[in-house]
């Protein structure tokens, strides 16, 4: 026999994500039938929901909206349109779903007479509608419209229905839009498409032609406004031109340009003739009569005429000179001279004032044609002031006239453009290639749709056992028992496949063919053992939390397996529910256990040994009404110390730990004490409580005893390793290690 001692276990992160991917593993493991099962229904129920339901069918159409488009003139500049913008794409494409369209193709197709697109036809299927039938009481829609608002709504509703089945889809980078949309018949399908391209592009026609009619309307009427305008301004001008009696203004207005500025540059002149007149004037009016200052005065020593005579007075002085060296002054010579000398002199005089005069002729005349050029420059001034009024007024009429003259033959230019446009028609946009009725249905993707719930199903299986495994507070493994119940584990016993109403064999222990389950009652043996090796641990107690976890089939078959080493007592002390005597097939009528303490009978009285396991057994005895004051009476003591030095080892079968409170003043008189679980059952908040009753009474709890493992599921899912892998011993060597006698109850 091999004995698998626990470990402790080393808490590295390595590990942690081991266990935990194992733990995962042993869940998909142990719910993977209910997984594959919910699967399989899902996928089942899904296929059969996909089958009926009625196939459809898409068409595609590729559609070509041009940018540029074969006009003689620019459309764009007449309508305003910028095509080579994506604004303009778009727009384009919101057209193509835009209601206008659909209601077109819907009359033109008569889609509202088409059974998936009626909706009187559609609610003959309404499931509300026949339940609202079925049962009356139920609240009714009311249907308050007239004939002709249900045919509107009816044709909107139709409308709406095609609008969601169309899906217009641009190709990226290029003018290319398809087209789809699905019903339930291709050839209907491909029949719409096309009915709407066709539609679209019939519709931009129309729209290019209602454009023009406009445009070419509204040019007319602003053609016929502006020729009235330019009419009007013609007018004007010509009733000023008249009434100014204006033939070449400009013509005129040169002439006098000219006129003027040369009166301007005599008026010049003669102002500089009379400043220098008025110069000498002044100087000589100042010394008018000092002949010999006038003399001086540089104006009259520089006329010429002085000059002259001034030269001719010099000859004569310079003669009278030299005549005096010759002559006396009565010498005729000398007379003769002086005389000419004198008319000289008077010569000089004389010439000096009617220079003087002359000079003051002068200055007036140039004071009087200053004065006369001035006036004429004044007039002529006015005059041509006068004519640059009248041309500016010309001017302005004529520049109305004009303006008014460019805007009408602009207007009347893009009249015959528009006409032109108008007359050539060319569309936007061309089928590149035409809708066919769908081969095989878009709609639905049977086998996407089926994987698809397959695998969701699937998942959520796996998702549900993770729940139910977290929800599932049972002790099933090893790592719950240390981790949860912070217990080591002593042992495990194998789960038995017997009849509800026999119960478990009272031999099994000693069945050879049933190896496994002896040797988990050794190996449990073994470990109590070794764990009190050191510690005298006579008289032990088997409890559980809750009754049916099988502590007295732990308790039996314990004392049977240390009943092979030692002198062994097994004492059933559950006197409330006591299964003992009925285990070995005593009559319940049985002295035991409350008869000795009731002290009605003695310990020998009561005494049975079962000759095939050489235990003795006690009883519960006579069903007490009062068991725990029995239990807590000194009897009870002083009857473990009485058996103690008769027996090696007592096994003690008590009550469970949630039930009475038997199982704490049991355990007191115990040196050890096993707690056994029923495996993947009792809830762990009910062990703990049951536990940490003991802990607060001061108990030794030796370890706990995992009942009822089912081996061939903890195989599957890797549970329990080391713990039974030591079982599977042949029947042959389990048979050599039992002692082979029949069972035989007597009394000792």
């Amino acid at each position: 026999m091999s004995l698998t001692l626990l470990e402790p276990k080393t808490n590295t992160a390595t590990e942690s994500e081991t266990v935990d991917l194992q733990h995962y593993f042993r869940v998909i493991q142990r719910f993977k039938w209910r997984i594959l099962s919910l699967s399989i229904l899902v996928t089942l129920l899904t296929s059969v929901i996909i089958f009926s339901i009625t196939p459809q069918y898409t068409s595609t159409a590729t559609l070509l909206i041009q940018t540029e488009k074969a006009n003689i003139v620019s459309i764009e500049e007449v309508y305003g349109l910028e095509s080579n913008k994506s604004e303009y794409f778009f727009t384009q494409f919101e057209i193509l779903k835009s209601q206008e369209l659909a209601t077109r193709v819907v009359d033109k197709l008569n889609l509202i007479a088409v059974a998936e697109f009626d909706p009187d036809q559609k609610q003959k299927l309404d499931i509300v509608k026949k339940i609202r039938a079925v049962f009356p009481f139920l609240p009714q829609k009311v249907d308050n419209y007239s004939d002709e608002e249900k045919a509107v709504r009816k044709r909107r509703e139709v409308v709406d229905e095609f609008i969601s089945r169309l899906d217009i889809s641009p190709i990226r980078k290029t003018q290319l839009v398809k087209i789809s949309f699905i019903t339930e018949s291709p050839a209907l399908s491909a029949e719409i498409v096309n009915t709407l391209a066709d539609v679209y592009i019939e519709s931009h026609l129309e729209s290019k032609l209602l454009m023009t009619e406009k445009a070419s309307s509204w040019l007319n009427e602003r053609l016929t406004a502006l020729k009235d305008k330019l009419d009007a301004s013609e007018n004007i001008l010509q009733a000023y031109q008249n009434k100014e009696q204006l033939v070449d203004i400009d013509g005129v207005k040169s002439i006098e340009a000219k006129e003027l500025q040369e009166l301007n540059r005599q008026l010049s002149t003669a102002k500089q003739r009379l400043e220098q007149s008025a110069h000498i004037y002044n100087l000589m009016r100042s010394q008018r009569d000092d002949i010999e200052s006038l003399i001086a005065l540089p104006e009259v020593l520089n006329h010429q005429l002085i000059q002259n005579v001034n030269e001719a007075a010099q000859t004569v002085k310079t003669k009278v000179s030299e005549l005096k060296g010759v002559y006396g002054p009565k010498h005729p010579v000398m007379i003769a001279a002086q005389s000419e000398l004198q008319s000289v002199n008077e010569n000089l005089i004389n010439q000096i004032k009617v220079l003087v005069s002359g000079i003051s002729n002068e200055y007036q005349s140039a004071q009087a044609n200053v004065d006369s050029l001035d006036n004429v420059v004044k007039l002529k001034g006015q005059r041509f002031r006068e004519l640059s009024t009248l041309d500016a007024k010309q001017k302005e009429l004529k520049r109305d006239v004009e303006s008014n003259e460019q805007l009408y033959n602009a207007f009347f230019t893009r009249l015959k453009e528009t006409k032109e446009v108008g007359e050539f028609q060319s569309a936007n946009a061309r089928l590149v290639d035409r809708a066919l009725p769908a081969l095989l249905p878009s709609k639905p993707k049977k086998a996407l749709l089926i994987s698809l719930a397959f695998v969701v199903s699937l998942s959520f299986g796996i998702v549900l056992s993770f729940l139910f495994e977290m929800l599932n507070d049972g002790i099933r493994s090893v790592e719950d028992i240390e981790n949860k119940l912070k217990q080591r584990m002593l042992g495990l016993i194998p789960l038995q496949k017997t009849s509800s109403k026999k119960g478990l064999s009272l031999g099994l222990f000693f069945d050879p063919n049933q190896h496994a389950f002896g040797e988990a009652i050794r190996t449990l043996r073994t470990s109590l053992l070794l764990l009190n090796i050191e510690h005298e641990a006579k008289v032990i107690s088997v409890t559980s939390s809750v009754p049916a976890e099988g502590k007295t089939t732990v308790s039996i078959n314990l004392s049977f397996a240390l009943g092979q080493l030692e002198k062994v007592l097994l004492i059933d002390a559950d006197m409330r529910r006591p299964s003992i005597a009925k285990t070995f097939g005593f009559p319940s009528y049985q002295a035991g256990l409350s008869n000795i303490l009731a002290g009605t009978h003695t310990l020998d009285e009561c005494l049975i040994k079962d000759k095939q396991s050489g235990i003795d057994v006690i009883c519960a005895g006579t069903l007490p009404p009062n068991p725990q004051e029995l239990l807590a009476s000194g009897s009870f003591s002083q009857l473990i110390k009485a058996v103690k030095d008769k027996y090696d080892r007592i096994v003690i079968d008590t009550p469970p730990t949630q039930a009475v409170s038997d199982a704490i003043l049991l355990s007191q008189q115990s040196d050890s004490l096993l707690y056994v679980v029923k495996a993947d059952s009792t809830r762990e908040k009910m062990i703990k409580s049951g536990l940490g009753r003991l802990i607060a009474g001061g108990i030794r709890i030796d370890g706990i005893v995992l009942n009822q493992v089912d081996l061939k599921q903890a195989a599957k899912y890797g549970e329990y390793t080391g713990y039974y892998d030591q079982y599977g011993y042949n029947a042959q060597s389990t048979k050599n290690n039992k002692k082979e006698t029949p069972v035989n109850l007597v009394k000792s």
